[in-house]
């Protein structure tokens, strides 16, 4: 499995895609590409990655990122209805190095570390970004400039907390996409640092090392970061018990879960419940 550099069909004749995607799972692993990115979460709640960042994502999000930005969604096999989402690619420099863009140009520079739009300032763009599979040529061209001219005056969050501007070694890549499947289908139970190492064929060591540098944390800090988003969807999402989602998430121990989410979210699991549930 090698990370998808996606044959995205863009070139002389074309320089921007818009495109629907609606499936029962997001299916591209984690991933780059030579294009900027503009995605919108219509339907799906799971994880995202962006970069270095790991954390939830829920319908409504809107998400920028720069070229060769290692990101992916991972949506939640529980979930009834489809992964969809709005997606716009684009090749870089289509858009002139001239005073009046600075505004778009210094928001792609920020973009390196991926940036996700506050949802009330946004919320009226999103039946624009809906027209953009439908749209070709100058128009096309058009409402992308412009759209992008209005989100340099929104606000955002950085994710990551590194920036990238360069290509990933695809050997890199490689080894990232298989760890964060594997992390995906093994978060509830104990994992072991060799069976990761093994799984990229690297030793424990090593595995340690070019797991830090490109996440900028430990893998098993990572690994605790994953569960505890996981079980902040369950909280919300299903009514299990405190104790049936920690050990679902991989605790075999509820203090440390507590001890754990509250160090993540600043509040109990039941409160963080109870939040949630009086929205």
């Amino acid at each position: 499995m090698k990370p998808i550099l996606e044959p995205i069909p863009l070139g002389n004749q074309k320089s921007i895609l818009g495109f629907c995607f609606d499936k029962k799972d997001f299916e591209t692993p984690w991933h780059f590409h030579p294009q900027h990115e503009l995605t919108y979460i219509e339907e799906s709640v799971g994880t995202k990655f962006i970069g270095d960042y790991v954390g939830g994502y829920q319908p409504g999000e809107l998400v920028l990122l720069r070229s060769n930005l290692p990101h992916c969604w991972k949506n939640n096999t529980s979930q009834s209805s489809n992964s969809k989402s709005y997606v716009v690619q684009w090749n870089l420099g289509i858009f002139p190095e001239v005073p009046e863009l600075d505004s778009i140009h210094q928001l792609l520079k920020t973009a390196s570390r991926g940036l996700i739009f506050d949802k009330e300032q946004v919320r009226h763009f999103i039946p624009l970004i809906k027209t953009f599979p439908d749209l070709s040529g100058q128009e096309l061209y058009i409402q992308l400039l412009g759209l992008l001219s209005a989100l340099s005056k929104a606000s955002y969050t950085p994710l990551s907390a590194a920036s990238f501007t360069d290509d990933i070694p695809s050997e890199y890549g490689t080894r990232m996409a298989k760890i964060h499947d594997f992390v995906g289908e093994n978060f509830g139970r104990k994992i072991y640092l060799k069976e990761l190492a093994d799984l990229v064929n690297l030793s424990e060591q090593s595995f340690s090392r070019f797991f830090t540098k490109m996440m900028g944390r430990p893998f098993f800090t990572f690994l605790n970061e994953y569960r505890i988003n996981h079980a902040a969807r369950m909280l919300v999402d299903t009514e299990e018990p405190i104790a049936q989602i920690a050990y679902a998430c991989g605790y075999d121990s509820l203090p440390f879960f507590h001890k754990k989410f509250n160090e993540s979210y600043q509040i109990s699991p039941a409160k963080y419940r109870k939040r949630y549930f009086k929205k």
